[in-house]
């Protein structure tokens, strides 16, 4: 939250002070604030800063509106870089699932860069009609499987869209779980086997 802050603040200054000021070089020094600002600190490390291209695009100011093209681009170059199990092995145990779903913990400076880190799934979607606390920043995923179906064209969609999900809808704000090691392949099989297992409390 902090580094959101300073850099919201640096951007805001430095477009005030400097009217003619590109919005290249505007980023460029609000970059330089946030790495001069930024310590490491555990797991957290400075290269966390370092945008790749769909962050960079995804980035701009909302003048510079991201052109049909452009997001066509950033899916087509994140759907190739998608990574399917080499065993062709798409479900796994929802029971599982659930657990990676629930949990938040993973990739601050605090947690244990050695133990799995979690989905936190819940903070932005509903899965399960029980649960009664749960975000609505992204659609509810409650009867996911049921609607779809498990064909293996609907298992190889689920899979790439929790892997990247920039390869279906550029500039979304899910995390690309897999394409930035948030969560490992096995893992993913659990996630998928949540959304998708008849059994599962998603689909009741």
């Amino acid at each position: 939250m902090k580094l959101k802050i300073l850099a919201v603040a640096a951007i805001a200054l430095l477009a005030a002070g400097c009217a003619s000021v590109s919005e290249q070089e505007t980023a460029k020094k609000a970059l330089e604030v946030m790495k001069t600002s930024f310590k490491e600190r555990g797991q957290a490390k400075l290269d966390r800063l370092d945008q790749d291209d769909a962050q960079r695009l995804c980035s701009q100011p909302p003048s510079a509106a991201i052109a049909k093209e452009t997001g066509e681009r950033i899916e087509k170059s994140n759907f190739t870089a998608i990574k399917y199990p080499a065993d062709g092995k798409i479900l796994g145990d929802w029971r599982e699932g659930e657990k990676i779903a629930q949990s938040g913990i993973g990739k601050q400076y605090s947690d244990d860069p050695k133990r799995p880190s979690g989905g936190n799934c819940y903070a932005c979607h509903q899965l399960r009609k029980e649960e009664i606390s749960f975000g609505t920043m992204g659609p509810s995923l409650y009867n996911y499987g049921k609607l779809r179906g498990t064909s293996e064209a609907i298992q190889r969609y689920t899979w790439g869209k929790i892997w990247n999900a920039q390869a279906f809808t550029a500039c979304s704000n899910m995390p690309r779980f897999g394409h930035n090691g948030i969560l490992t392949e096995q893992q993913i099989r659990h996630v998928a086997a949540l959304l998708l297992d008849p059994n599962s409390p998603v689909n009741k």
